[in-house]
């Protein structure tokens, strides 16, 4: 893994962020680009781009590191107004609909859920905190379990998105959504 960005050189630094802008200019295009284009536009090397990022999940997951907060304070809001299953529910909703609008995240959450990642890493840790903030709530509330890991939530909800992350498949997302919440429920 790349060092803590303060521990970089000066040029290293200027890498990575360049990196940065470039995949986030890349990825807002809507057209899918390999790493090694996104190293080129950059003007680095392959190597330079996989040192500070060794997986597309760990670019994506950058790029995307300070546009997810807002997420949280939308979880509170959700559960100021809402009763936390519902809470979930929306937040869930919510996170998709983000989700849909950044290409590659949706990607990269289903590839880190599948390798055993989901857990790790700026976007992961935010939507756990999320998840663990509203599931305490709600079982606080008595309206879902007390035993349920965030981290299996949150696997769930890539799965859910990989299979109806799409904007026309919104229906289904909600359908799908429901089960899970559903089945968050206490016995």
């Amino acid at each position: 893994m790349t060092p803590p960005r303060s521990t970089l050189r000066a040029d290293a630094q200027r890498n990575r962020e360049h990196l940065i802008v470039t995949a986030a200019e890349a990825f807002a295009s809507g057209q899918a680009i390999s790493l090694d284009a996104i190293a080129k536009r950059a003007g680095v090397g392959t190597g330079t781009l996989y040192r500070h990022f060794p997986t597309r999940e760990d670019l994506v997951e950058e790029v995307y590191r300070d546009q997810i907060r807002p997420l949280r304070d939308d979880a509170r809001v959700l559960l100021a107004t809402e009763q936390p299953a519902q809470a979930l529910h929306t937040w869930m909703r919510h996170f998709a609909e983000w989700a849909g609008e950044r290409r590659g995240i949706c990607e990269a959450l289903v590839a880190m859920s599948a390798s055993g990642r989901f857990g790790t890493g700026p976007v992961c840790d935010e939507v756990q905190q999320v998840l663990g903030m509203v599931l305490e709530a709600g079982a606080e509330a008595g309206e879902l379990r007390s035993d349920i890991d965030p981290v299996d939530v949150g696997s769930i909800l890539a799965g859910v998105l990989s299979v109806a992350g799409a904007l026309e498949q919104r229906a289904q997302l909600d359908r799908m959504l429901t089960v899970v919440v559903d089945g968050l429920r206490p016995h």
